[in-house]
């Protein structure tokens, strides 16, 4: 057999639109018969920051146009059309550039590939952090990265580095880059499988994505861009295959293998597997058709005694931004900067919601909540606790040191969250819901304390949260993952710090709310909307 080579991804061609940051910090100088791209590493730190500004505030024009498309089709629930809805009203108010559209602004993360002629004469990662560092100073985002100082001590870096920096050789006189800005809620809903060959068939394959798409659930902010990349040289190569997939890098692959091994998308079971997912009735959070607005399947070449399967997310925060330095300048992908052309005219027809007074005693609140059945919609206004990891363990080692619960868990629910900056002149950053079910293991025994009565959060939670419950006469209401922005400008009155002000965006906070939206996902007497769908 001849060798031959095969790029491992060709991707044919690259429609993005970009704009054009600048001239400056590109040069062409000749090293013989050469031409060489001279890069200023300012360029790179210019880039680096302008990307990650772009991306914290601003999304993709195909990304809202999907969500428009929710709200037009007459298939959709009434869930599905107030989710999407609630966010193009997010990322309207998010544009503004005030309120990132997500509180979590997640963990920076950089692929570059960088051409045999491009030279910089530093260490590339250095100057792309500076930038990224740079944004997370000045814009109001969140720091979200914990160093480790021992194997069980933490802190938070204060500067949401270090970034994750992979950089590629390829050959070319330009560098091209994707960035992305990835949320502990949808980084979490990335899974490996190691499978074997005989999962290879139409039955295997199919009982198998039914089976694991019940796993994604709605912690990380569905509708989704679903990606499942089946195959893969080595188990991190599909992973890495995964993100670039989810932030539809690898969109213009080809669609069919060869036999030098090229990766390609298979569009026959991208459908199937879209028919999967709006079949599984989880919908967009709260039930429905749309717990995914698309999918792509990309098959892989693999070792004969392996076959990983890997699938991943990109979420409601659907952050990713190409970028490019060519010897004409530097270059950013242009996002979508008019949000609100793509909101209907009138808002989804929803039925009207029940007020609930948070301020009465916590048993009052609790006999309020017990006459309505789960999924009945909610506008809470009063105090809330916030509170999440950190601080439960801080309150968990209160008690098993022997010292009593604080008040403040006993006599307010509890919201699941951590904010981004907050903007001058505004009463909060943007300070969405995180994932509850990181909080299902404290929820029994803090029940049991009297505390956690009423917990708020995003996404489906274990059975023994309902347990939990039905035990104690306790509720986990829901609220729509994705719109921080949204909640810091229309439902958030006022943010204080109460507790544990040294864990910085993990304190224990008390927060005003008005007209803050929810639903009823597990009530008093253990049922639970979740695990309703699964049976029904």
């Amino acid at each position: 057999m001849e060798f031959r080579y095969q790029d491992p991804y060709p991707i044919q061609k690259d429609d993005t639109v970009y704009k054009k940051l600048t001239s400056d910090y590109v040069k062409v100088e000749k090293l013989g018969d050469r031409e060489i791209l001279t890069v200023d590493p300012k360029g790179l730190e210019l880039l680096a920051e302008e990307a990650m500004a772009d991306v914290s505030f601003m999304l993709r024009s195909s990304h809202l146009e999907s969500l428009r498309r929710i709200i037009d089709d007459p298939e959709a629930t009434d869930n599905d059309r107030f989710v999407a809805y609630n966010l193009l009203q997010n990322a309207a108010v998010a544009a503004e550039g005030a309120l990132p559209s997500c509180q979590d602004t997640g963990t920076a993360i950089v692929m570059g590939k960088k051409g045999e002629n491009v030279y910089t004469g530093v260490d590339d990662g250095e100057f792309l952090s500076r930038g990224i560092f740079n944004t997370y100073q000045k814009r109001n985002l969140r720091y979200s990265q914990v160093v480790p100082l021992t194997m069980f001590d933490e802190k938070n870096s204060g500067s949401n580095l270090p970034a994750q920096i992979d950089i590629y050789a390829k050959k070319g006189d330009y560098y091209e880059f994707l960035f992305l800005t990835k949320g502990g809620g949808s980084a979490n809903k990335t899974f490996l499988y190691q499978k074997t060959k005989s999962l290879l068939n139409e039955k295997s394959l199919e009982e198998f994505i039914k089976e694991k798409i019940s796993d994604l659930g709605t912690a990380a902010c569905p509708p989704y861009h679903l990606a499942l990349v089946i195959g893969g040289t080595s188990a991190e190569a599909n992973l890495a295959a995964v993100k670039k997939a989810s932030a539809k890098y690898y969109d213009h692959l080809p669609t069919e293998g060869n036999e030098a091994g090229q990766a390609f998308r298979d569009l026959e079971w991208e459908a199937k597997v879209q028919k999967i997912c709006q079949e599984s009735a989880i919908g967009a959070q709260f039930g429905g058709k749309y717990l995914t607005h698309d999918v792509r399947v990309i098959r892989l070449p693999r070792h004969a005694a392996s076959c990983p399967v890997g699938m991943g997310v990109s979420c409601s925060a659907d952050r990713n931004i190409k970028g490019k330095i060519t010897k004409e300048g530097i270059f950013l992908e242009q996002l979508e900067q008019d949000p609100k052309r793509f909101l209907p005219a009138t808002p989804p027809h929803l039925e009207e919601a029940v007020e609930v007074d948070l301020n009465k005693p916590m048993q009052d609140i609790l006999a309020d909540l017990s006459k309505y059945p789960i999924k009945t919609r909610l506008k809470l206004n009063g105090t809330l606790i916030v509170a999440r990891d950190i601080a439960h363990a801080k309150i968990k080692e209160l008690i098993d040191s022997g010292k009593p619960m604080p008040e403040y868990f006993k006599n307010h629910p509890i919201y699941y969250a951590g904010p981004a900056k907050t903007p001058e002149g505004m009463a909060s950053g943007s300070f969405g819901p995180t994932t509850a079910g990181r909080m299902d293991v404290y929820v029994d025994e803090f029940q049991s304390h009297g505390g956690s009565m009423i917990m708020l959060a995003k996404g489906n939670r274990s059975k023994d949260v309902a347990d939990a419950c039905n035990k104690y006469g306790g509720f986990y209401l829901g609220s729509i993952g994705g719109p921080a922005a949204i909640l810091a400008k229309d439902n958030i009155v006022s943010v204080d710090v109460v507790d544990f002000p040294e864990l910085g965006m993990e304190a224990v906070r008390k927060i005003e709310v008005k007209d803050f939206p929810a639903f009823i996902i597990t009530d008093d007497k253990g049922n639970d909307f979740f695990a309703n769908l699964a049976t029904s």
